[in-house]
């Protein structure tokens, strides 16, 4: 357990250096990585949405998955499953995705921007914990969305398929693509730097079993800090470099790509974080298993870029000005669905329970 404890901080502290090193190269401000962010830059660059500065096909996110592949195959832990609450997973993926957008950042950036020293993302933080707190209660009383199947290996392959599509149409076919000329999209680092900063995330990230959600619920359920030793180094990592490179900036205000909108902020990661829970993992860790065959994780990553589309094209994601009307009521009603999903999941598992 202690050689495991030390690959995890280890790991993190590579993944923390990688993503404030992107920045460097090109990427946005304190968003070396962002799983929500990402995703939504990717299906505005396929169309999906019509928001023209966040357009840019992500390598980041299609390195994630291969990355993730490539590991799992070579330790043997490539497994094709799925079929536990298909679509339930989906509508969990699309409310977690708006918690996010409306916060400005998924819970990795949440990292990020807070090693930067963005002091929104404490709030973000505490909105995060509380949500998995919600989540947990859930688990304690017996929530789960059911079991996993063994599937076709072509259904395990479809998803990190898809990946490869995508890499192939950025690189020999770009026209097909939108590309934003000014704004957050139009910011990032070289392709081929992108893809091998995610390749080499993808791979730690499987091998590490790195989950933000998953660190906490664990304290929270067994008192075990392991998976949160992983988020510490990423931490750890990001402050260091920032702060060698002179971008750490303490403070609420004049953050790059954060707003001030405080309660909204702790509403929009708590949503994300009940979302995390429910479906078994953070965005980040749901792109990993989606890498290693996972299709029900598959499905959760396609809720995610069903919400960054939508949040985007019905003004549900939030700017450097705050929060929007629309962003807020989605949050709420985010909230009310995750929860009816939680207590008819825990309900229906009670009664099982009962009859056997």
């Amino acid at each position: 357990m202690k050689k495991e404890k030390w690959f995890l901080l280890g790991g993190g502290i590579v993944i923390g250096l990688i993503a404030v090193a992107l920045t460097l190269f090109g990427n946005p401000a304190n968003m070396g990585f962002c799983i929500a962010c990402f995703i939504r830059d990717s299906v505005g660059a396929l169309g999906l949405h019509s928001s023209a500065n966040v357009q840019y096909l992500r390598p980041e996110i299609i390195g994630l998955v291969l990355g993730s592949l490539i590991m799992a195959l070579c330790f043997k832990e490539f497994r094709p499953r799925g079929g536990s609450s298909p679509f339930i997973r989906l509508v969990i993926g699309f409310f977690t995705v708006v918690g996010a957008l409306v916060f400005l950042g998924c819970p990795f950036r949440m990292i990020i921007r807070l090693a930067a020293g963005d002091l929104n993302a404490l709030v973000g933080l505490f909105g995060f914990v509380a949500g998995i707190g919600v989540g947990v209660f859930f688990l304690n009383k017996g929530f789960s969305l059911g079991p996993s199947q063994r599937q076709n290996t072509l259904e395990g392959a479809a998803f990190p398929s898809v990946q490869v599509a995508l890499l192939v149409i950025l690189v020999a076919f770009p026209s097909l693509l939108a590309f934003s000329e000014e704004g957050p999209g139009s910011m990032h680092a070289p392709i081929l730097l992108s893809l091998l900063a995610g390749l080499i995330v993808g791979a730690i990230a499987q091998r590490t079993r790195l989950c933000m959600a998953g660190g906490i619920r664990d304290m929270m359920l067994f008192g075990d800090n392991t998976l949160l030793l992983g988020y510490i180094g990423v931490f750890l990592g990001a402050l260091l470099l920032n702060v060698v490179t002179g971008k750490f900036s303490l403070g609420f205000a004049d953050q790059p790509i954060a707003h001030t909108d405080h309660l909204w902020n702790f509403l929009g990661m708590m949503l994300s974080g009940l979302g995390a829970v429910l479906a078994g993992g953070c965005p980040l860790r749901q792109v990993i298993l989606s890498g290693e065959g996972s299709s029900d994780a598959a499905m959760t990553v396609i809720g995610f870029a069903l919400g960054a589309a939508f949040a985007h094209n019905f003004g549900l994601a939030s700017s450097t000005s705050g929060s929007t009307l629309n962003g807020r009521i989605a949050v709420i009603i985010g909230l009310i669905v995750l929860l009816a999903i939680a207590w008819c999941y825990t309900r229906q598992a009670r009664k099982k329970e009962d009859a056997a």
